[in-house]
């Protein structure tokens, strides 16, 4: 380290600038020098030298005056030269020094700043662990809260009186508290000991909501002891029996709904939850509708069955079946509207509600059940099930969402009284079926056609007047409007049922008997059963009434003529077929089988004819005949019927036209002497013979004119077939040429036919007739013509 002596020395002579002001300071001394001889000599005593010797000598002489004239100003610059050496060498040295203690400083900073790096090396490990261990103890504080609820709450619900404190709010809580703790072991399973927690705190789960249930159910019992009590006295009027019936258990509601509550919450299991895994919690909340369900049947039915048993008394309603539905059922309604509301005090939602109400219902069901099933009159049965279907159950066509799901659905409680009677007017139906239609009796006057046929007046619309002959099957008949009863509300009554009976009788009157009561029967159940069952029963009724009047058609043939036999059915068949246009009778699946019967047939016809091999009838074969015949043992209603509509018509045209086309033979006689059309001119005569009686018979069975001129079309226009069948016969027999003279070619004999048939001109005369009747007969003869 340098003294304060040199350190003074280098403040007062420091290196560098003090140098050249030294510098400055000898030049005066130089400058006096120079000047001195100025002012000692004149110019004009310069020496004047001769030569270098003397140059030399003054030169020497000089020098050394100026050597010592300034020595002492050399010696003072020396001397700041060592002072200001001495001064760099120390500053020199102190620089050095410095070097070497910051050299030592940088040493112990690099080991002071490994040092602190790996204190803070340390001190962030000592920080993670202490954080480790932090969130450690605090994971484990927060695991063993769970764990640690176990002996609070096992003491809590295990205490005596545990049971009295299931209404407090601390209760609530720990229950909370126990569902969190099952959740957390549920969704830990890995912890040491969470599966046996887990039990145990389902145990008291289980306990608790034990205590809710003994509270509620001991609650209960004392509502009931108390009121039943009060029950006994005969002198409640109906406001001290209804304040006693429903005030009373609305006064302790809300709070047995609160912890009812709790019970129900867990008995509905989660979305992920194990099948049956609370099974144990709805067994629970079961026993808590149970116990208020016979809590209030105890209370209620008896007073339903006194009051039932009081309206079945009443001189109406024991006579009176509907009177006694209608009164009966209004009562127990209002009864349920009031245990609906009283149960949404108790309990929230519907679960187990309807199974209550049923119960309630049942005095209802006890009274109704056998008075229906020993009901016969199918009048009443209608109205009993018109009451029911219009006035406790929706339109079929009203939107289902604009119910309201929070009113009371009775429509679900008097279900089974309504299938009761369905099912008895189904079976009613069904013996009227049997008895009435397929083993009717036909008494002679029902048989007696063609006089009967005065009384059954038929119009049919829009049918053309000439064509084939299958067009009266799909011709649209036009009776009346069909006979069906749309009963309303207002329609129950037996009043207007009687007069609608009547109404009807009058409309059907002149029809075949298992006619009029097919339509009666169908017009009674539409709409009041099952749209299935109905189809199923109106094909049954439109079958059997289809045999029925096949039977007396039959009758009628065999009494009078095959012709009167096949009008009577096709005109009454013409009507069911327009009748039955308005109930929908839907289809239904047929019971299928094979017929191979048209096979055999087709073949037999085709070798009499002699036309086996022939490729025209080969190709009729495989469209008629070759391919065997599917047979549907029950057809669906209409296209039974439209099969034999097309039957009857079929068989009624060719009937007609047969006879006329009998006198046509069948073989041909080589003989010259036949005269110009001989061999037609029988046929003419019998065809001028049986068209007035075509027509007469058709007058007599049919009203409207269009439908008469079309079947006189058919019959002619069958009648030309034959006849050009048998031309084409007689042709190809070419036994003469001049056997063409015998016969009329097909063109002539069709000209004659429609001279003689008149089709569309008789008839027009005749309508023209009956209209110019009708005007003279006014009304009556309006009313004959629409009866």
């Amino acid at each position: 380290m340098p003294s304060a002596k040199t350190r003074t020395r280098r403040q007062t002579a420091p290196s560098g600038p003090p140098r050249k002001v030294a510098m400055r300071e000898t030049r005066p001394h130089l400058d006096g020098l120079s000047e001195q001889p100025e002012e000692t000599h004149d110019e004009s005593v310069v020496p004047q030298w001769e030569n270098e010797y003397e140059f030399s000598e003054w030169f020497n002489g000089v020098k050394g005056d100026l050597i010592e004239e300034s020595y002492e100003q050399y010696q003072s610059c020396l001397d700041d030269l060592q002072q200001s050496r001495e001064h760099i060498d120390d500053i020199l040295a102190n620089t050095l020094g410095l070097l070497d203690s910051l050299s030592h400083l940088a040493k112990e900073f690099n080991t002071v700043e490994s040092q602190t790096s790996n204190f803070e090396k340390q001190c962030e490990g000592l920080l993670a662990a202490q954080e480790r261990d932090t969130k450690l103890a605090n994971g484990i504080q927060t695991n063993l809260h769970y764990y640690e609820f176990l002996d609070p709450a096992s003491r809590k619900l295990n205490a005596p009186g545990a049971g009295n404190t299931v209404r407090d709010e601390e209760f609530s809580d720990m229950l909370r508290r126990l569902d969190v703790c099952l959740d957390y072991m549920e969704t830990h399973p890995e912890q040491k000991e969470a599966e046996v927690y887990r039990s145990r705190y389902r145990l008291l789960l289980t306990r608790a909501l034990t205590l809710i249930r003994g509270n509620f159910v001991s609650s209960l019992r004392e509502i009931y002891s108390s009121v039943s009590k009060k029950l006994t006295d005969q002198s409640l009027n109906d406001a001290a029996l209804s304040a006693l019936l429903y005030a009373k258990f609305r006064v302790g509601a809300p709070e047995l709904k609160q912890i009812g509550v709790e019970i129900q919450k867990r008995a509905v299991p989660p979305l992920n939850s194990e099948q049956n895994n609370e099974a144990e919690y709805q067994s629970l909340m079961n026993e808590l509708h149970n116990n208020y369900a016979a809590t209030r049947v105890k209370l209620i039915v008896p007073l339903a069955r006194k009051k039932l048993n009081e309206i079945a008394q009443t001189p109406s309603a024991s006579k009176d079946l509907v009177a006694f539905a209608r009164a009966s059922i209004s009562y127990i309604r209002g009864l349920c509207l009031d245990e609906y509301d009283l149960w949404g005090e108790w309990f929230h939602g519907q679960a187990g509600l309807y199974d209550f109400l049923e119960t309630i219902c049942e005095p209802l069901y006890d009274h109704l059940r056998p008075r229906i099933i020993h009901e016969n009159d199918m009048s009443t049965l209608c109205q009993l099930c018109t009451l029911l279907q219009t006035r406790y159950f929706l339109d079929p066509e009203e939107d289902p969402e604009q119910t309201d799901l929070n009113q009371l659905d009775f429509s679900a409680l008097i279900q089974p009284a309504l299938e009761d009677i369905q099912t008895r007017l189904v079976f009613r139906a069904q013996a009227v079926l049997r008895d009435e239609i397929e083993r009717y009796k036909p008494r002679p006057e029902d048989t007696d056609y063609p006089m009967r046929s005065k009384q059954v007046s038929l119009t049919v619309t829009d049918t053309q007047i000439s064509g084939t002959k299958d067009i009266l099957a799909n011709t649209m008949v036009e009776t009346k409007a069909p006979l069906v009863n749309d009963g309303n509300e207002n329609s129950t009554t037996s009043d207007q049922d009687g007069k609608w009976d009547f109404e009807t009788q009058t409309a059907l009157k002149g029809w075949y008997p298992t006619l009029r009561k097919a339509i009666w029967l169908l017009s009674r159940i539409y709409r009041l059963v099952n749209s299935t069952v109905f189809d199923d029963l109106a094909h049954q009724i439109v079958h059997q009434t289809t045999l029925s009047l096949h039977s007396a058609s039959t009758l009628i043939a065999n009494k009078s003529s095959p012709a009167d036999g096949q009008l009577f059915l096709m005109s009454h068949l013409l009507i069911l077929k327009q009748q039955i246009v308005a109930f929908d009778i839907e289809f239904v699946a047929p019971d299928v089988s094979i017929d191979f019967s048209g096979v055999t047939n087709t073949f037999w016809e085709l070798r009499e004819r002699g036309g086996l091999f022939n490729p025209r009838n080969l190709m009729r074969l495989v469209g008629h005949g070759l391919v065997p015949r599917v047979v549907e043992n029950m057809l669906d209603a209409k296209l039974e019927l439209d099969g034999c509509l097309r039957t009857v018509i079929n068989d009624f045209i060719n009937a007609f036209a047969t006879r006329m086309t009998a006198s046509l033979p069948t073989k041909f006689v080589d003989t010259r002497n036949l005269q110009h059309g001989e061999l037609v001119y029988p046929s003419c005569r019998t065809i001028e013979q049986e068209v007035p009686a075509l027509r007469k018979i058709l007058n007599a069975y049919i009203d409207d004119t269009r439908m008469k001129e079309t079947l006189v079309g058919a019959v002619q226009d069958r009648t030309i077939q034959i006849y050009e069948d048998f031309f084409d016969r007689y042709m190809s027999s070419g036994k003469d040429k001049d056997l063409n003279e015998a016969v009329w070619d097909v063109d002539t004999f069709a000209s004659w036919c429609e001279n003689i048939f008149q089709v569309g001109v008789a008839g027009l005369h005749s309508e023209r007739a009956n209209d110019f009747t009708e005007d003279d007969d006014g009304e009556e003869g309006l009313s004959t013509r629409s009866s």
